[in-house]
């Protein structure tokens, strides 16, 4: 299982905006919906190893930091024409199976990934209520094949100091997961 690291963008750095499509709902879902409002948006996806071992303990993190205010936003931008099982009905299909309670949303173009340098699945930023980029790095070290417990801690860890008004922790670490299936002839520069 190849293993591909987060790319460690600065942190304060501006959160792109998008507008994309949400397979379960047939909605168009846009981070100016969020404003005023701390955001993580995680790239994930339907088949990748790396999310599916920690699928049950970030939704529950969804769930959790929903109560306290913060949004969570999940996008998918890989190639579905390749990785059939990452495609927009099989999106919809995972968000009704698990019950994820944030927007899943679908990057068909791949211009969301691009913006965000997002290089892997899952790959996390955590912006503050002004978008600004407070966190990026894995949600806790938990890989499939080891036995570190999935308790998403260093996610939790750095979502409460930001809705705490903390500064963000000096220790942040890449995420590590499966590479973001670019379609051919569109992969980042």
């Amino acid at each position: 299982m190849a293993r591909t690291a987060s790319v460690m963008i600065d942190l304060g750095t501006q959160a792109p905006e998008f507008t994309l499509l949400e397979p379960a709902t047939g909605k168009k879902v846009s981070l100016a919906d969020f404003k005023s409002q701390a955001v993580l948006v995680a790239f994930i996806c339907n088949h990748c190893p790396y999310v599916i071992h920690i699928r049950d303990a970030f939704n529950q993190f969804a769930k959790d930091f929903a109560d306290k205010g913060m949004a969570v936003i999940a996008i998918n931008s890989n190639d579905v024409e390749n990785y059939p099982d990452d495609s927009p009905e099989k999106m919809a299909e995972s968000v009704e199976k698990y019950g994820f309670v944030f927007p899943y949303l679908y990057d068909e173009t791949q211009q969301v990934a691009k913006a965000y340098q997002a290089a892997c699945t899952p790959d996390f930023y955590l912006f503050d209520s002004n978008h600004a980029l407070y966190y990026r790095g894995q949600f806790d070290s938990a890989r499939p094949g080891n036995d570190n417990p999935v308790n998403g801690e260093d996610m939790i860890a750095a979502a409460t100091a930001l809705l705490a008004g903390k500064p963000a922790p000096a220790k942040q670490l890449a995420s590590l997961g499966c590479n973001i299936k670019w379609k051919e002839g569109n992969e980042p520069d």
